[in-house]
Formats: C-alpha cells, structure tokens, sequence
C-alpha cells in the first residue's frame, strides 16, 4: 500500500519523532514441497498488486523499473520458487504505489515506468496472484493522517499533565476526521474500490479464461485491542506508531472492510480469496521484532515503514501457496 512516493511515512516518522508454499510451516523453512510442484499446470504464473506484493527495501531489489521496489524474496518469487517454476513462466508485475488503474495502464513511478500489470496476463497464464486495493481507499494517507493527529493528542496529554489539568483529548482524534454523522469517508472509498476490482476481475478473466485467480487480502497491521503480539496491544501502538489509542481501533476497522470487500469481490468473481490476516494475528506492527510480519513507523528490520518484512512475505507466501494446494492448481 506504499505511495508513489514511499508511502509518504518518511514524513511521517520525522513528524512523530519530533513530537516525541503450502504448508503450516514455521518462519523460516521453505515455502513448497513436491506436492504442490506436481500440481501446477503447464502455463504461466503473473503477479500483480502493489507494495505489500513487491516487497519494498527488503533485500535484494531487483526487476524493471527500480521504482517498483520489487524484492526477490517478496511473496510471488516465494510463490514461483514452491511450485518449481523456471523464471520463463513467471512475471512479477507489482509496484509500489499500484492501484487498480495501473493494473490496465502503464504506472509512473519515481524512477521508471511499469507497464500495464495485465500486460503480462494472456491466454497462456494459469495462475494469477492480485493484491491490491489499498492505494485505491488511500490508506496510506489515512496513516499519516492519524499518526499526526496522535502526536496531537499525545502534546495535549502530556501538557494536561504538567500543567495539572484533568481534562483528557479525545482518543481518537484521526477517526472524528472520517467518520460524522451518516458519513464514513474511508467506507465509501472501499465500497467504490470493491467496483473497480469487480471490473478489473472480469478483464483478468476475459486475458486468461483458463487460469485460476487468487485475490491476495493484507495482513493484520494493528493489534486486537487489549493484546498484539507477546504483550502488544493499543498502549505499545501508542508508543511503536504514534497513534492516539482509539485511533488504533479504527484503522484494525478500516482494515478488516477493505479484507471483507476484498473476499466478497473475489467470490462473487469465481476467485478465491487468500486470507493473510488470520495468520498474522499476534504478528502486527506492535508485536516484538522477531514475530511480526509488519515493520513499525520505524523499521528494525529491512523493510519500508508500515509494511511487510521478510518474515511477513514468506507467511504471505504459505497462505498463497496453502490456497493454490486447496484448490488443485
């Protein structure tokens, strides 16, 4: 869900600080096995989506245009190498910054240009990955809007405080910007989003009627409230994102409909939906580093803010790959 310019969280990081295939396996061990090799038809693999598909600032990047900051251990490559396919059958197209109208246009970005993502599907593809949609309901922006709305809050605590105050902000500014009366911004543009991938399913299936289709949702990013991962929680994404605690509730929300809309899209199109958030649960941004699937506003492991770490593609990678096997592919 990375911007066309790095998600906009450099920006934000600096903000905050200045106001103060296959199988259940573990992290680690490799992604297929034999099974799921000998089920892949003859054909070719193409993988669409946008940066939690290309893998930002994990080592190695590589591929066309470099502004698509692709990684050779992204989720598709992890994909590609379970099934046993050769780098002939296989086409990484996503990018960093990607929405649905990339998929059919070609996509500036800041250093080249990718072409049309389904330039790369055809009559001869038998598998399609597409992950995306969070470009397209902005929620990028949406975090950067409430981290900045949560270095708010936090001043307004902490000067409360010194000055003997009892009065408290409320503790979710960030979701007071969306949401009103009647009115829930962030819903409408995933209800808006749902069309466009409805529309983009159809020309997926019109290129490759043979080829079997699997729409890739987020992993979990935010904690259930009250317990991320080994002791997280809304108070650690108070500290680990910069969030007023609230808010913290209200992009998880945000979240799970864009997931939700992503599954119905997906049935309702003859595709199968590949579920990444259950198995993230306990695994978000706010968990210990050496669990999560998600870096923080600032990294520690190499990966872009707010997006998967290596750890998070390959887990990213079992549940495709899980799916692929379930389904006989």
């Amino acid at each position: 869900m990375r911007t066309r310019h790095t998600l906009g969280l450099a920006a934000v990081v600096s903000c905050a600080t200045l106001f103060a295939m296959v199988l259940v396996v573990r992290d680690g061990e490799s992604g297929g096995d034999a099974s799921s090799r000998s089920r892949f038809p003859k054909g070719h693999y193409a993988a669409l989506g946008d940066s939690y598909t290309s893998g930002p600032d994990i080592p190695d990047q590589n591929g066309e245009p470099a502004g698509c900051d692709r990684s050779d251990r992204n989720y598709p490559a992890l994909v590609a190498d379970g099934l046993g396919l050769e780098a002939t059958r296989f086409r990484d197209m996503s990018c960093s910054g990607a929405t649905m109208g990339d998929l059919l246009a070609p996509q500036s970005t800041d250093d080249g240009v990718n072409p049309a993502q389904l330039s790369a599907v055809s009559s001869n593809t038998r598998l399609v990955t597409l992950g995306i949609g969070g470009n397209d309901i902005g929620f990028a922006s949406l975090v950067t809007t409430c981290v900045k709305a949560g270095a708010r809050h936090q001043r307004y605590q902490r000067d409360q405080m010194e000055n003997g105050a009892v009065s408290r902000a409320d503790d979710d500014p960030c979701r007071a910007r969306y949401v009103s009366v009647g009115t829930d911004e962030v819903a409408t543009r995933i209800t808006a989003a749902g069309r466009r991938l409805s529309a983009a399913l159809r020309a997926i299936g019109q290129r490759a009627p043979n080829a079997r289709v699997y729409v890739v949702g987020y992993p979990s990013i935010l904690p259930a409230k009250g317990g991320g991962g080994n002791g997280g929680g809304d108070g650690d994404c108070v500290r680990a994102m910069g969030l007023a605690p609230g808010d913290v509730s209200f992009l998880r929300q945000k979240e799970q409909q864009l997931n939700a809309m992503l599954r119905d899209r997906a049935e309702a199109a003859g595709a199968v939906y590949v579920d990444t958030y259950t198995p993230s649960v306990g695994r978000d941004a706010c968990a210990a580093p050496d669990v999560r699937w998600i870096e923080p506003l600032i990294p520690a492991a190499p990966a872009a803010s707010v997006h998967p770490n290596e750890r998070g593609e390959r887990g990213m990678a079992r549940a495709v790959l899980s799916a692929v096997r379930a389904a006989g592919s």
